[in-house]
């Protein structure tokens, strides 16, 4: 208000103008002021439909009652938290999405908990993800990905400004919002929201000490590639059936306790260390998958995924019917490469340079249309979740008669991990207002 009133009394117009722009503040200082004031819970909301499974938690479409808004609310229950030792990672997604006002991340808007459960209210992008495109397609013309891949640049780049790695950039987290554009997601799950993505993990594999499921949880959603069955792929994929089952799979193991390394970099499980340049490495990887159809390093299994990404420098392979450009090869190599020779390691400006992206507009290419726009019928059109792939689920997460008991001194000093959890966005004032 102070700062409203100073630069008021500077400027010309009449008292009149004035008088109403400060009306308009004060209204806004009492939404916010009453917004402060209220206490959110999961009674706030009614659920449309279940759009999003995880091994932790899962993704509701909602409507907020008071409003009528439509968000994607995040669920994810306290108890897994703590079993699997994700405190950091929760608290670190909440802290980035609430900090960002990018446009290339998705927005936070509220966040909150009960006894039992984490929740996140973030915006709604009804165009799906990129590895439902990828699902679909097979794979893109070298047009289609450079827009893509010159979009991802930039939220990347976006993130790092932030002062953030997200460690976990692959085609499940690139979301795509209703005019086509790509928005980044899924930031808590970035360095290990997934028991597979820890790097004494995967260090266990190389040694040979985790079969099977690669996991010693008893989760129902727990597969790996062999489960789902997926038989001893090569690099090639010169079987158009194994790659077609390996395809079918590809969701079923986004579902899945055990994830896929597949966009990793090798650096991030050697434990010595790692900068921003680790999520460069997994562009390369996915601009492979644009292109060629597959990741570059997918195996039968995450431990022999995890073998060839330790040994990229033999493991790398353009297969010969496959016509890339020299540009679009050149730039695939300068990202998978080792971190000191890696494009974007010293500026995002040497991927941005590239001439794999002669001719972006980058200063403008929000702007521009997108190779795919979502044909939405309304507000609540989920037809770009594949749904049909979830099992069934209540209409509200599981409530249990022990949560409305006197918590007992051990589960109040477990509470007080989440302390500080609760979040809420004033809409009137970001920057951004996308409902």
């Amino acid at each position: 208000r102070i700062e409203l009133e100073r630069k008021l009394e500077t400027e010309p117009g009449s008292e009149e103008r004035k008088h109403r722009q400060l009306a308009a503040l004060g209204r806004k200082e009492s939404q916010f002021l009453r917004l402060r004031r209220t206490r959110l819970g999961l009674e706030d909301f009614v659920t449309v439909k279940v759009i999003g499974k995880g091994a932790f938690g899962e993704v509701r479409l909602v409507q907020k009652l008071d409003s009528g808004k439509i968000y994607a609310m995040k669920t994810l229950r306290k108890a897994d938290m703590f079993k699997k030792d994700q405190l950091a990672h929760v608290k670190a997604e909440r802290d980035v999405l609430a900090e960002s006002e990018s446009p290339w991340v998705v927005q936070l808007y509220y966040s909150f908990q009960d006894p039992q459960y984490l929740y996140l209210i973030m915006e709604f992008l009804p165009g799906g993800d990129l590895m439902t495109m990828l699902i679909k397609y097979d794979t893109f013309s070298e047009d289609v990905t450079r827009f893509y891949i010159a979009e991802c640049v930039l939220a990347i780049e976006d993130i790092h400004k932030m002062g953030f790695i997200h460690r976990d950039i692959k085609p499940d987290n690139i979301l795509i919002d209703r005019d086509g554009h790509i928005k980044l997601s899924d930031f808590g799950l970035s360095t290990g929201f997934h028991k597979t993505h820890d790097s004494q993990f995967y260090q266990r594999l190389l040694d040979g000490q985790v079969k099977g499921n690669a996991t010693n949880d008893n989760h129902s959603d727990g597969v790996t590639r062999l489960d789902a069955g997926v038989d001893a792929i090569n690099l090639t994929f010169s079987s158009k059936d194994k790659l077609a089952t390996w395809k079918k799979n590809r969701r079923t193991l986004a579902y899945s306790t055990v994830g896929t390394p597949d966009y990793i970099a090798p650096e991030i499980f050697l434990q010595q260390g790692y900068g921003q340049e680790c999520d460069w490495w997994s562009l390369g990887a996915i601009m492979f998958e644009c292109l060629v159809g597959y990741p570059p390093f997918c195996s039968e299994n995450a431990h022999e995924t995890y073998r060839k990404i330790m040994n990229w420098r033999e493991q790398l392979y353009f297969p010969e019917d496959v016509h890339l450009s020299p540009d679009a090869e050149d730039l695939i190599r300068r990202l998978i490469c080792s971190p000191e020779m890696r494009l974007g390691r010293h500026s995002v400006h040497e991927i941005m340079s590239h001439p794999f992206f002669h001719g972006v507009d980058w200063a403008n290419i929000r702007r521009m249309e997108s190779p795919f726009v979502p044909v939405l019928n309304s507000i609540t059109d989920t037809s770009y979740f594949p749904t049909e792939d979830l099992d069934r689920v209540p209409d509200y997460p599981e409530q249990h008669a022990t949560d409305y008991m006197a918590p007992d001194e051990n589960s109040k000093q477990k509470d007080l991990a989440f302390v500080g959890y609760t979040f809420k966005r004033f809409e009137s004032l970001t920057k951004r207002n996308a409902l």
